[in-house]
């Protein structure tokens, strides 16, 4: 465990107040380069799915989250949550749309947890998407690169160059190679392979990695996530209202976040993402454990070096050590410690408002046990999930477990 882990090993405890949130039903849409579907049609899909896999009727959801970062710029939309409750028959819910960049997914469940935890709400549903296929590469691109620091974006600095930077110094101080680096999209794409909702079922060797065209110095194209479309939904109620039914649910034991710097340049150690490990300590605290009582876990490996700086944010792994976990096979997902069993970013795919959702729902799968032999991971009880915002801005991390 890295230095900062602080937190209890023990399950229990936990200082928030109000009813335990337990998650009902989870659904998505498959996340692709080009759905050709308009967004608010996957996010329908999405939340039907989900509504039904809870067995709720929309009727008797009176809270609706939407997570989505950039509608207005690659659809031309605004009003998403609106349109999605008067599309799913939930006339007189509460709706409203959170947008927290590529963490809006996370962010959009978080307040669904709040709403059911927190009260008066007995169901809530979040839904997170978006359509990114509408606009090409570079127009992507410039969206995206618009949520940085304005005196960053000023100099032509993008997400890709901060993970570039990442990880040459990674590499250099810590003496990982460029295939160790390479490992950790080989194996995400080996999770995704029987993965029906991921986006790449494609296996890939270290030298493709490595021989694939550069992109920001050392990472490569197939560090990189791709961009995408797809939706993804998380239908949760309070812990009493789910009591006939308990076992087919899964707790919420801890939902927390936490903002970083926001210029990069302006933080200390450039391989500290503050964020993660803010939220991570917070969640622990919450949920009453450690990072010693995960059995699974979903990372934001939005570049494969932010895979590794997680890791150690969160204790998964002692500081510059995590490249030792991925080449011994640790965070494979027969290892000690499985990371992102169902591809991750780098293979599932990142459509920017669905990402921390999906992460919810392959949490949820993997607890319930309803998932692929090749890619489930034996036993799990409890699960992290963490999603991030920018490079670090911003990082919301879930605790999810099994009901004693």
């Amino acid at each position: 465990m890295s230095e900062h882990d602080h937190a209890r090993d023990e399950p229990g405890g936990s200082r928030a107040g109000g009813r335990r949130p337990v998650i009902r039903g989870v659904g998505m849409t498959a996340f692709t380069g080009a759905d050709g579907r308009p967004l608010g049609e996957l996010l329908r899909i999405a939340a039907g799915r989900a509504l039904r896999d809870a067995d709720v009727s929309p009727e008797t959801v009176d809270s609706v989250h939407v997570g989505n970062m950039a509608a207005e710029a690659f659809n031309e939309r605004s009003g998403l949550a609106n349109a999605l409750v008067g599309e799913l028959g939930m006339v007189g819910a509460r709706a409203h749309r959170i947008e927290n960049t590529s963490a809006s997914g996370a962010s959009a469940f978080q307040d669904a947890v709040m709403a059911v935890r927190d009260g008066p709400h007995d169901a809530a549903l979040a839904v997170g998407g978006e359509q990114m296929s509408t606009v090409d590469t570079s127009t992507s691109t410039e969206i995206i690169s618009r949520i940085t620091h304005e005196g960053e974006y000023a100099q032509g600095i993008t997400l890709p160059s901060f993970a570039g930077l990442a990880a040459d110094r990674y590499l250099g101080v810590y003496g990982a190679t460029r295939a160790d680096l390479a490992r950790v999209a080989v194996k995400n794409h080996s999770n995704a392979l029987s993965n029906e909702y991921a986006q790449f079922n494609k296996r890939i060797t270290v030298s493709d990695v490595v021989e694939s065209p550069p992109v920001a110095t050392p990472l490569r194209l197939y560090d990189c996530c791709p961009t995408g479309d797809g939706a993804a939904a998380v239908v949760i109620t309070s812990k009493d209202a789910s009591a006939s039914d308990i076992d087919d649910v899964v707790e919420v034991a801890a939902c927390e976040s936490a903002t970083g710097t926001h210029a990069v340049a302006d933080r200390a150690d450039p391989l500290a993402i503050e964020s993660v490990r803010v939220a991570g300590t917070r969640a622990y605290e919450t949920a009453g454990v450690g990072p010693g009582a995960l059995d699974v876990a979903c990372l934001h490996d939005a570049f494969t070096v932010l895979e590794w700086l997680e890791m150690e944010e969160l204790g998964l792994a002692p500081d510059g050590e995590a490249w030792k976990r991925t080449r011994d096979g640790e965070t494979a997902i027969d290892g000690g410690m499985p990371i992102n069993p169902g591809g991750g970013l780098k293979a599932r795919g990142h459509p920017l408002g669905a990402t921390g959702l999906s992460q919810i729902v392959e949490l949820v799968w993997q607890l319930r046990g309803d998932v692929p032999d090749e890619r489930a991971v034996p036993g799990p009880e409890r699960g992290l999930a963490v999603n991030v915002a920018g490079f670090g801005n911003n990082s919301v991390c879930t605790l999810l477990e099994v009901p004693a």
